[in-house]
């Protein structure tokens, strides 16, 4: 074994030497998974290049405008190059969306009106769209407020769909049935593209007209089929995850069927205008080479997902997904136990990052969810979760969700050295294996 990296590690990081060589064995042992990787990897560049260029992409595209945005060519050439990628009639691409739970908030608010009713057949939503929804929490300008009602359908212990439930979910109002890829902060598989194509053709024939909306976040690239290439009415992101591939300073997307699309566009402006307005104020160049390094990028959070995975599964934490499992997302959840060893793993990403790394991270009432959440997080944008990061509600079973890595081998230092951060507290015992 070459002993470069460990007497580095050793020297730099302070990261002990049977935690490298541990941890150099399990790379060792993913090598098959990571070929993998790279051959969807190639496919979805093709992919993102081929639009780029039928686009005619150039440089005069990298122009800012300000004011009201007419005529940016820019804007309009990224928003063609993202509904080539996702292969949709329409796309809807701004830095004036925020965040992927302003995108969501922008599409539903769109393509819903007083009396309609929003479906979740895959169970309770992402922390923050409960404000969004305000079926839970009582919040100003909620969807709820707006007068338009919901209802879900919970998954199966197992964490499947429940089919069986659905088409009694199902009635007249039904407008939007929302499909959240990723599993959020529930110990769950995410949902690959097949199964979201299974839940699409189940509620579509039960009633061809329902809007079938998916919430893309963390998905994007993953494999070589997006949610739109099944039938997906809308397809929703935010540029600081996948699609942005670490250079987007923000944010969101929302592609589909072009009445969707332009629906959504008259909420985020105003009727009338839609699309036609938006400045885009010098960020166009960063967002769209920042989807052409994107497959790239998703690449190498997997390999950081696989990698964490195979690390803490042979350490006998309970994992999700295990490492050789099919990914539907680039999101890591492990099973820490004890909060001591949630907050000792959030520590050492922190202590591997770029920026911040001085900076110890602590729990605090974020807003937006219902107990204090610890964020591990040194990146170029801040909140860019598809650079390093991690994040865990501070409640029982203390689970810890990791994703993103700009590169791969920071997304192994990284953590290696949280792993380091355990063991140096006494929270893992002997390593086990030959080195």
């Amino acid at each position: 074994m070459n002993n470069n990296f460990v007497e580095y590690a050793a020297e730099n990081f302070g990261v002990a030497e049977e935690v490298s060589e541990f941890c150099q064995l399990k790379e060792e042992e993913v090598g098959k998974i990571f070929l993998g990787i790279d051959k969807t990897t190639e496919i979805n560049q093709y992919k993102v290049l081929r639009a780029m260029q039928k686009n005619k992409l150039s440089d005069i595209h990298f122009a800012a405008t300000s004011g009201y945005g007419y005529n940016d060519l820019g804007r309009d050439a990224l928003e063609n190059i993202y509904a080539d990628v996702f292969h949709t009639e329409a796309a809807l691409v701004r830095p004036q969306i925020i965040s992927g739970t302003h995108a969501l908030t922008v599409a539903l608010f769109g393509n819903l009106r007083y009396g309609d009713e929003l479906l979740s057949v895959v169970g309770k939503p992402y922390d923050t769209l409960e404000g969004v929804i305000g079926h839970i929490r009582e919040v100003k300008g909620s969807l709820k407020e707006h007068g338009v009602s919901y209802k879900q359908v919970d998954l199966l212990c197992n964490g499947s769909v429940d089919y069986d439930s659905i088409p009694k979910a199902i009635n007249s109002k039904t407008k939007i049935v929302t499909i959240q890829r990723s599993k959020g902060y529930c110990f769950r598989p995410s949902l690959t593209v097949d199964e979201i194509k299974k839940i699409i053709d189940f509620v579509k024939n039960i009633r061809s007209d329902i809007i079938c909306m998916v919430d893309n976040c963390y998905g994007e690239f993953v494999d070589i089929v997006e949610p739109s290439d099944v039938g997906a009415d809308l397809i929703v992101g935010s540029l600081i995850k996948n699609p942005g591939g670490g250079l987007a300073p923000v944010g969101g997307y929302i592609a589909g069927k072009t009445e969707f699309v332009e629906n959504a566009a008259y909420r985020l402006t105003s009727p009338g205008l839609g699309r036609e307005v938006g400045p885009t104020l010098g960020v166009t160049a960063s967002l769209i080479q920042g989807l052409f390094l994107s497959p790239n990028v998703v690449s190498s959070s997997l390999k950081g997902a696989v990698f964490a995975s195979k690390i803490f599964e042979d350490l006998g934490y309970n994992v999700m997904p295990k490492w050789d499992e099919k990914r539907a997302d680039i999101v890591q959840a492990i099973q820490m136990n004890r909060e001591k060893a949630l907050i000792k793993f959030c520590e050492g990403i922190q202590k591997g990052a770029p920026v911040d790394s001085y900076v110890v991270p602590e729990p605090w009432d974020m807003p937006g969810y219902d107990c204090p959440v610890i964020m591990a997080a040194g990146a170029f944008v801040q909140g860019s979760s598809i650079e390093l990061s991690a994040d865990a509600p501070i409640k029982e079973p203390y689970i810890v969700y990791m994703q993103g890595g700009l590169t791969w081998h920071h997304a192994k230092i990284g953590i290696i050295i949280a792993v380091n951060e355990m063991y140096k507290a006494g929270l893992i015992g002997d390593l086990p294996g030959n080195y």
